[in-house]
């Protein structure tokens, strides 16, 4: 099963990622990061299917997509 995995200190709050999630697993979190933003948050986990769109839109590079147990990474 895909997973997101989420580093909210890297997260600004921009939601690109919950716009760009063809599942709609993804939404804004009520609490604020170290930052000082709301960061993005899973809602429904297990509906992942790995298309990693949420990490190609990410502008600051804190969202990685799992795949069974391969991590694919786009910029390193």
């Amino acid at each position: 099963m895909p997973g997101v995995k989420i580093d909210i200190n890297y997260c600004k709050g921009c939601e690109l990622c919950v716009q760009v999630c063809p599942t709609h697993i993804l939404e804004m979190s009520k609490e604020i990061n170290l930052k000082g933003y709301f960061y993005a948050r899973l809602n429904e986990p297990t509906h992942c299917i790995g298309c990693q769109l949420c990490a190609i839109m990410c502008p600051d590079v804190a969202i990685k997509v799992q795949s069974h147990g391969t991590r694919f990474v786009l910029f390193e």
